[in-house]
């Protein structure tokens, strides 16, 4: 591999190669890369395999340097990006003199806009250390590539060592090239890859553990008869706030432990007595399977819970943090007549539902009522690679289903079929990617009815169409914050920007603010990886201008 590097540049790759080829400071190397274990090499994404070989880099020697007990990972999964693997690389280089070196690269294997999978898989970037690993302080950095010359010399000079039989030898070469040609369908094959395989009977995977208080789960029973689940993480005096998931997922999205800190984890941490709330369309509960519409959400839920939470902690009102259809949901129980909230960080989904192009023509298209003509009562994201032939031809039929966020994952791919675009890939981790079938659950159609006549109408009604919330908006005089990711798809931000405008022009502009968050859509806001240091502050600063700091008997600001 060729390129070039620059000792002047340690904080940006392609400012390295740039300034090291107008400097002629190259950089390239030959080396080995031996597996001793093919199955392994296959099997286990971590493997580290040998290499060795020389480096021609004069800016560290006028002399060729050595390179000896190095390692090489092949298609290593990125933990911190989901959809992607890594090529990573490591060199410790010796001059004839003995002076230490020691490189670092990777190549990033991402399937991004536009042909890049010979870019991706033939470049590599680079980091220079002194001394002999990569703790050494940073000498430069670079960007080095192959050309096609000399990958066809690679692919000539592959074989496989220590075989017992010719015919031993030639599997495990056609083992590697079809492990190689394999990763590089499932992430750049589009809507031919292999869909990623999703086993119901696994075993559990490994999970941390949560940074919460033992939590405390109470059944609440609706004047309807629906039974409900709130979970209490008692994390400090600073009053109650009670935590709405989105349409088909559980409070599991709350605390999912696939990240470095979930949501509930971060309040808890800052003083908050903590509530997850499954309302009745969890795919936790057994009411997820049944008919239901958004206005038995409002109706009944909110309040049964919201009571709950008020009797049980104390508490004469409660904080409320409302994502999606929880969020549209308590806005329209509120305008219902709703009592006992203190204030409200709404996310993404608010009185005025506006979908992007695609979901605007699936409302219109009537196509929850068509399903349903068709006997479809129910949607479900899970997925069995041992189920029957229609739901296997299902899932072919929704890879040409048209989006932006490709994905071999079925379960994904659901999502995206039932929902929309509920999160950007580049803000989730590998671990959440994997872990979303945990989250997500069955929908029934008597809500996706509703959500599309909302859609056509362009604001909240009754499943009858109705107009019994938007003449009640003055029951909205609180404190309120919104929040939307700018690059949501599924409910665009000029939604929640007609629901801020109206209560603004008819209740008031003190009570209302509003913030859109830059680089996330949708799900991610409270699922991405750095949630935590991107969203959780700001959540957390609109809790604290009306929290308790000492408690429910505390005196407060009107």
């Amino acid at each position: 591999m060729r390129g070039y590097f620059s000792p002047l540049v340690k904080d940006d790759y392609k400012k390295g190669y740039e300034v090291g080829r107008a400097a002629d400071s190259p950089f390239e190397f030959t080396v080995t890369i031996t597996a001793d274990d093919i199955d392994q090499m296959v099997r286990d994404s971590s493997h580290m395999s040998r290499l060795e070989g020389t480096v021609v880099a004069p800016a560290l020697s006028a002399t060729p340097l050595t390179v000896r007990e190095g390692w090489f990972s092949l298609f290593a999964r990125d933990p911190d990006r989901a959809l992607t693997r890594k090529m990573n690389y490591g060199m410790p280089m010796t001059t004839s003199d003995g002076k230490a070196f020691y490189m670092e690269g990777f190549k990033t294997i991402h399937d991004d806009l536009g042909p890049d999978l010979w870019s991706d898989t033939t470049t590599l970037y680079i980091t220079l250390h002194e001394g002999r690993d990569a703790n050494g302080p940073v000498l430069g950095k670079g960007i080095v590539k192959i050309e096609v010359a000399d990958f066809k010399k690679q692919l000539a000079s592959m074989e496989a060592v220590n075989a017992k039989s010719p015919a031993e030898a030639l599997r495990a070469v056609a083992k590697l090239g079809e492990f190689f040609t394999g990763v590089l369908s499932e992430i750049y094959g589009g809507i031919f890859a292999q869909s990623s395989i999703f086993n119901p009977s696994a075993p559990p995977r490994p999970q941390r553990k949560p940074r919460l208080g033992e939590p405390d789960v109470h059944f609440v029973n609706t004047r309807d008869g629906v039974r409900l689940r709130l979970t209490r993480y008692e994390g400090g005096r600073k009053g109650p706030v009670m935590l709405s998931p989105g349409f088909g997922t559980s409070s599991l999205a709350w605390t999912i432990d696939t990240t470095e800190q979930n949501l509930p984890e971060f309040l808890y941490e800052r003083g908050y007595d903590v509530w997850t709330f499954d309302y009745r369309a969890s795919p936790a509960l057994p009411s997820a399977s049944t008919q239901f519409s958004l206005d038995d959400i409002a109706l009944y839920d909110y309040p049964a819970a919201v009571d709950t939470v008020r009797s049980v902690s104390g508490a004469d009102d409660v904080q409320m943090v409302a994502h999606c259809v929880g969020s549209l949901t308590l806005l329209m129980s509120m305008t219902a007549g709703l009592e006992g909230i203190r204030s409200v960080v709404s996310s993404q989904l608010t009185l005025h539902p506006v979908g992007p192009t695609l979901n605007e023509i699936k409302a219109g298209l009537y196509l929850a009522s068509f399903l349903s003509t068709l006997g479809v009562d129910t949607l479900n994201t899970d997925f069995d690679t041992e189920s029957d032939w229609q739901d296997r031809v299902y899932d072919t039929l929704l890879r040409l289903y048209p989006t932006q966020q490709r994905c071999n994952s079925p379960v994904c791919r659901r999502i995206l079929f039932m929902y929309g675009e509920v999160y950007k890939h580049e803000q989730l981790n590998d671990a959440t990617h994997d872990a979303l079938h945990e989250m997500f659950g069955i929908s029934n159609m008597t809500t996706f009815k509703q959500i599309s006549l909302m859609l056509r109408k362009g604001h909240a009604v009754s499943a009858e169409g109705e107009e019994v919330y938007l003449p009640n908006i003055h029951r909205l005089r609180l404190p309120m914050a919104f929040i939307h990711g700018a690059e949501n798809r599924l409910f665009l931000p000029r939604g929640s920007q007609e629901t801020f405008k109206l209560l603004s022009e008819k209740n008031g502009p003190d009570y209302y603010v509003r913030h859109v968050i830059p680089d996330y859509a949708h799900m991610d806001c409270f699922i991405g990886k750095n949630a935590n240091r991107d969203v959780y502050p700001l959540v957390v600063a609109e809790l604290d201008k009306h929290s308790w700091p000492q408690g429910p008997s505390a005196s407060r600001a009107p």
